[in-house]
């Protein structure tokens, strides 16, 4: 009896579960199915380190598309102009006394020339440098050099930038110099919390000299991770290295590079023959003949028949000759497409608008364009904001801060303020500079936003445009200039503005009179 309710119960269960598993299949999604459509589609389970496997291969190759395929360069000049322009510059903020806050900004512009420690470049050519390497090679690394503080610098420290090849994809559990307890995963060296305490790194550059593949721990150093900063772009938790941005179209920058010039090589072979002249020999006949006289053929000194055509040559042919001329194939009337649609692709892969990407604006509108560039600024602002401020300014200025404590150049006092400073990206370019004016006015006149926020959005400084304004009003009294004063706003009621509203007349004279 209870052997027969065992039996029943497992026949139920197994009815449940047959009726359980078509009803999975049809709630389950289509994606994760092995049906003849996904059969093939058996990607691995990778970690985020695992995944970037052959990272230098990777690296190598993007090199090389920005090296020499203009859609790999497109896109790294255009993403480094539009992150960085001219500079990312510092404001400060908390400094109350106006000449200490001058004192400390020309400290800190006297510094920017002398930032580099190759001596190359300045602060701002920095920026621009480590946000090209980042996106070619996926990350890079700045060292930052504490000098000596008799050194003739304005704040004894100088930053190094240094490529993703020096810090090798080294995994360790046990390694010569290492403290017990600490691993090294990529060659980035972490205590038992998981968190990063040095990275080993060449002494020269692996690629420029005659270095061997293995990894030697007497080529390699031990950097504490205090003294650098690793700038990438982690795609999943956890990832460890940077992959570089190319990385999702350097197969298809290849493909194309090749039809391209498969297209060439074709047109370049086929425009090689230009006439061809045909005849029929009469039987019986032996040596070469030329094929206009039908005489035979005259050789030259280099061991090559002398037979050409003439520009305005008329010829008439013998019986059984006749003339055909090439028509080499053209590239194909889908050619212009195909190309188009392919470079869409790449641009779309790397984040950029098609038009910026490749300089190809037509029939498009600039509505369209608007619409298409304040998207993609959106996201340059993610970046510049989530990676490059906060991976490579905002330490290097903390750095730069502490150094002039050191040195005697910025008090004990001073110095949480002087790094708490406002970071002033490059300021966009208006799309339509009338209407873009036109609209941000109405956003101060209605209140929604103030003045110096759209000064600083254009990368300007408010308080130093105000002065400007000062030093200028000042300058035209002084100079007897007539100038147009600022129109008032007519739906202000805070007092007659009659006289500020006549154009050419200078606001002083207009007090005198009243």
């Amino acid at each position: 009896m209870a052997s027969a309710r065992k039996r029943k119960a497992a026949a139920q269960a197994a009815a449940q579960g047959a009726g359980g598993g078509v009803l999975a299949v049809k709630a389950r999604y289509d994606a994760a199915g092995s049906g003849r459509r996904m059969r093939g589609w058996n990607p691995p389970t990778s970690g985020p380190n695992r995944a970037i496997t052959g990272l230098q291969k990777i690296r190598d190759r993007a090199r090389d598309a920005g090296r020499n395929d203009w859609s790999g360069e497109s896109s790294t000049q255009h993403w480094t102009t539009n992150l960085i322009g001219i500079g990312i510059v510092p404001r400060l903020r908390r400094i109350k006394s106006k000449n200490r806050k001058q004192e400390l900004n020309d400290l800190w512009d006297a510094w920017v020339s002398q930032a580099d420690a190759d001596g190359v470049l300045n602060f701002y050519g920095l920026q621009t440098l480590a946000v090209r390497s980042w996106l070619e090679s996926g990350e890079v690394f700045a060292r930052l050099r504490p000098r000596q503080i008799d050194a003739p610098l304005a704040v004894p420290l100088q930053v190094q930038l240094i490529e993703a090849d020096f810090v090798p994809l080294l995994d360790a559990d046990y390694w010569p110099g290492m403290p017990a307890g600490n691993t090294i995963r990529q060659g980035i060296e972490r205590n038992k919390y998981g968190r990063r305490v040095a990275y080993w790194m060449y002494r020269d550059h692996p690629g420029d000299g005659q270095l061997s593949s293995a990894i030697d721990a007497s080529r390699l150093l031990r950097v504490p991770a205090d003294q650098v900063l690793h700038m990438f772009e982690p795609k999943r938790p956890g990832q460890l290295r940077g992959v570089s941005s190319l990385a999702p179209i350097l197969a298809r920058l290849r493909n194309v590079a090749d039809f391209d010039d498969n297209v060439l090589e074709r047109q370049k072979l086929a425009n090689l023959f230009t006439v061809f002249i045909t005849r029929t020999m009469p039987g019986g006949v032996d040596g070469d003949f030329d094929p206009l006289t039908n005489l035979p053929v005259d050789w030259g000194n280099d061991g090559l028949p002398l037979a050409g055509l003439e520009p305005g040559m008329s010829q008439e042919l013998d019986p059984g000759q006749d003339v055909k001329f090439s028509a080499p194939p053209d590239a194909g009337t889908a050619y212009p497409d195909y190309m188009r649609t392919q470079h869409l692709g790449t641009a779309a892969g790397q984040g950029l608008p098609y038009e910026l990407f490749s300089g190809d604006i037509k029939e498009v509108s600039d509505r369209t364009l608007r619409v298409i560039i304040n998207e993609f600024r959106r996201f340059a602002e993610q970046r510049q904001w989530q990676i490059v401020i906060p991976m490579l300014c905002q330490p290097i200025r903390d750095a730069w801060v502490d150094a002039g404590v050191l040195s005697g150049a910025i008090s004990v006092e001073e110095a949480n303020d002087a790094k708490r400073v406002e970071w002033a990206p490059h300021g966009w370019q208006y799309i339509h500079p009338v209407q873009d004016v036109q609209g941000k006015k109405l956003e101060v006149d209605a209140g929604f936003r103030s003045r110096s926020s759209v000064i600083a959005e254009r990368g300007d400084d408010p308080e130093q445009v105000d002065a400007e304004r000062a030093a200028d009003k000042e300058r035209d009294e002084e100079l007897g200039l007539f100038t147009a004063p600022i129109q008032p706003d007519p739906n202000r009621s805070d007092g007659d503005s009659s006289g500020e509203s006549s154009p050419g007349r200078r606001p002083d004279s207009n007090k005198a009179k009243k």
